[in-house]
């Protein structure tokens, strides 16, 4: 019953809209009349055609993509993009830069030297273990594309604006902040987003192509590996997630028809954050790790007193069904991953919860 649910704070896989998941629970018996589950049918049924077309459309429509730009889904997640995008992208003697501000960007630029790549960082957060966005950037005009992480689910920052890149073709990992703000795509050769934390399940990560990158792309690769291979079988080269994509459909329906757009659910988010932001910065009880300049709207993290405390605070949260506000376990603390689909009601009682463990126990 919907009443005995928790509000779900986790980092990903991560909240889903309930009427996203009400209405994927009666897919699961019984798909638009097709007599199977969503899970059974096809994906080479018209069906399933029908499936992929809307998300595709819908995707393009959110994020307002020209004709130059293609929409995929592939498995593997973000993770496998670090890998294949130096494979298809970077030809010998060519240089990518990287910016990197935590431990996403650190596995991408791993992933790129692992193949020999020519690999240079731009631009890093690590002397202050990765607090802030970098501000002052000198990108290599000759460098084929430059990556970024546009937001950073670890250390609970964020881009507030994107980079000037000087027309070098952008790349951003924008798995937990994809369809949360608005953004203009054209600076961008490819943006990419594993779907578990803003726009559906884990299985599938979309990918968002800009045809004179694709040109560039190397030919001589494993099929697989190719993303040549996917824009032209739109996706469908292989079985693809199909459970995971008609999900994706589901929230950007939703996202589209239920809340507005994403003018609307930006003012939303931005909202919620700052809810969030008061309440710590009101207090000398909790300290926010990012840089005030540099806050994610998707990641709050955050410190208590005492690593005591913050195992009590989890616990008692938990009593009070707020979930997953552990931080991760790389760094401690405490983190609320307040994506798209965390209803206002949650950050209401997030905020009340917090207020009065601060007052009782400070």
């Amino acid at each position: 019953m919907a009443e005995d649910r928790i509000f779900n704070f986790n980092p990903g896989p991560a909240a889903l809209p309930l009427a996203v998941l009400e209405k994927a629970r009666d897919a699961f018996l019984d798909f638009d009349g097709a007599g199977m589950s969503i899970a059974e049918i096809s994906h080479r049924s018209p069906a399933f055609e029908r499936v992929l077309a809307d998300a595709i459309a819908r995707a393009r429509r959110l994020l307002k993509l020209s004709d130059d730009y293609h929409v995929l889904f592939l498995q593997g997640g973000a993770s496998l993009q670090f890998a294949m995008i130096p494979m298809n992208f970077l030809k010998p003697g060519d240089r990518a830069d990287y910016v990197n501000t935590g431990t996403w960007s650190t596995k991408a630029i791993a992933e790129a030297r692992l193949q020999g790549a020519d690999v240079r960082v731009a631009a890093s957060s690590e002397d202050d273990n990765f607090s802030y966005i970098p501000t002052t950037i000198a990108f290599d005009p000759k460098a084929v594309y430059a990556h970024i992480t546009s937001n950073n689910t670890i250390k609970g920052t964020q881009w507030a604006q994107f980079p000037d890149t000087g027309g070098v073709p952008l790349i951003a990992d924008m798995s937990s902040d994809i369809f949360s703000r608005p953004f203009d795509p054209s600076p961008f050769g490819m943006f990419y987003a594993g779907a578990q934390k803003n726009i559906g399940p884990a299985g599938v990560c979309m990918v968002v192509i800009r045809q004179d990158l694709l040109d560039r792309a190397a030919d001589q690769l494993p099929t697989m590996l190719q993303y040549k291979t996917f824009v032209s079988k739109n996706s469908l080269y292989n079985t693809p997630p199909c459970v995971a994509i008609y999900m994706v459909g589901l929230v950007l329906q939703w996202l589209e028809d239920t809340i507005g757009g994403i003018d609307k659910i930006s003012a939303r988010n931005q909202a919620q954050a700052k809810q969030v932001y008061d309440l710590i910065d009101g207090t000398d009880f909790y300290r926010a790790t990012a840089r005030p300049d540099s806050r994610s709207q998707m990641n709050i993290t955050f410190r208590l007193p005492t690593p005591e405390l913050e195992q009590r605070f989890i616990g008692e949260a938990a009593e009070h069904k707020l979930g997953g506000l552990k931080g991760h376990r790389s760094v401690g603390g405490c983190r609320a991953s307040i994506y798209n689909a965390t209803p206002p009601a949650a950050i209401d009682a997030l905020v009340d919860f917090m207020a009065h463990f601060a007052q009782k126990n400070g």
